[in-house]
């Protein structure tokens, strides 16, 4: 079992740098960052100079931050095991041990299907249930409700995707639950983050814009004055959901503030792990895309792919974005290319929003369907619709 670098992580935040930051820096995956910090694997010797001058340590400095530290892992497993046998004697380290093991399954969620993760999650939140119904004060109860809050908001997340987006009913009751915690801890960041998620099933989901604009508003506000950078991703789903109205300038208005806002967002930022470098660009050719400026949302979504490859279920929906915008320009084969591309993501990962949309771009391909590219591609669509 690999041993978390909790000390490379903290030092990567005190620097200001989030792991998409540090990836960019470095000229690496995001992924990449992720096993760092992990303790899955450790950076090659030439990176360290480079790697030591982003987070303002020498190379001894440096060397001790990459130390894996198996027993400090021992003792927190020590320590979980310890509160769930007596549940009103939980500590600091044995949240620890299970923010470590909730920050590992989240960490999966865009790389593997969702249905695959649910047992686990599931089995963490019933673990997490279970302790915070404990006598916990002070900071071990605030700690231990902040990940009661972020562990229904991520099987609420995996319950919707593993449905392919049909599940709308049990994702908002674990977003409810979400929300009910992060209002009673009067943390708005979390609750901003269930608001966006609840905002996204009734977009994506229930397709009822009106809804999903009232509530990507309303995390809009919610975050502002605490997390620019949850805010300015609320403003692009806010931006989306006029697009899906067809109000052109008021979503122009709302990418406007949801840049401005990105662009103060740093690493002391708490949501910042939520937005990637990608996000303004995926987001604001999906607008275009439903605007019907097709040409500028394939410069936009041709970007976002390029810059994706590690981040797959996201990866999926931008190419089947992408298919869609080159579809309606009639560029036939250039939207293959794509719907191939974002097929290879689903046979992996299978989630559940490349899904729907790959699934909506081979339909307007029909009227090509005798070409021989086209009824290839829909055989293939077919295996991945079969496929257990």
């Amino acid at each position: 079992m690999a041993h978390r670098r909790n000390g490379l992580a903290a030092r990567r935040r005190t620097v200001g740098l989030t792991q998409e930051a540090l990836a960019e820096h470095m000229r690496v995956d995001r992924s990449t960052v992720t096993r760092w910090e992990s303790g899955r694997t450790a950076p090659q010797p030439w990176m360290r100079p480079r790697l030591a001058r982003l987070l303002r340590v020498d190379a001894e400095g440096l060397n001790d931050l990459l130390t894996v530290r198996s027993p400090d892992d021992t003792q927190g497993q020590d320590a979980l095991d310890h509160a769930m046998l007596h549940p009103g004697r939980i500590d600091l380290s044995a949240i620890t041990a299970l923010r470590t093991r909730f920050d590992d399954c989240a960490a999966r969620y865009d790389r593997f299907p969702s249905a695959g993760l649910i047992a686990e999650a599931a089995a963490q939140l019933n673990r997490i249930d279970r302790l915070a119904a404990g006598s916990a004060r002070g900071r071990v109860q605030r700690e231990l409700h902040a990940l009661h809050a972020d562990a229904c908001t991520l099987m609420g997340q995996l319950v919707w995707d593993a449905s392919q987006r049909r599940d709308h009913t049990t994702a908002k009751t674990y977003y409810e639950q979400s929300a009910g915690l992060a209002r009673h801890l009067r943390d708005t960041t979390l609750e901003a983050h269930a608001l966006l998620r609840t905002c996204y099933v009734a977009l994506y989901g229930a397709r009822d814009a009106r809804a999903g604009l009232a509530l990507a508003e309303q995390a809009a506000e919610t975050a502002e004055r605490t997390s620019p950078a949850l805010a300015g991703l609320a403003l692009l789903h806010v931006a989306e959901a006029h697009a899906m109205l067809r109000s052109a300038s008021d979503c122009e208005r709302a990418l406007v503030g949801a840049e401005r806002r990105l662009a103060r967002a740093d690493g002391s930022d708490a949501a910042a792990d939520l937005v990637s470098p990608t996000q303004f660009g995926r987001l604001a050719g999906s607008c275009y895309l439903a605007l019907g400026d097709h040409q500028r949302a394939e410069t936009l979504l041709a970007e976002a792919a390029e810059q994706l490859r590690d981040r797959r279920k996201s990866r999926a929906i931008v190419l089947g974005n992408l298919t869609l915008a080159r579809i309606r320009q009639r560029d036939v084969e250039a939207g293959v290319a794509s719907l191939t591309e974002a097929i290879a993501e689903l046979e992996t990962t299978r989630g559940g929003g490349g899904m729907n949309i790959v699934f909506g771009a081979a339909r307007e391909l029909r009227p090509w369907r005798q070409e021989p590219l086209v009824a290839e591609v829909h055989d293939r669509l077919f295996g991945l619709m079969t496929a257990a």
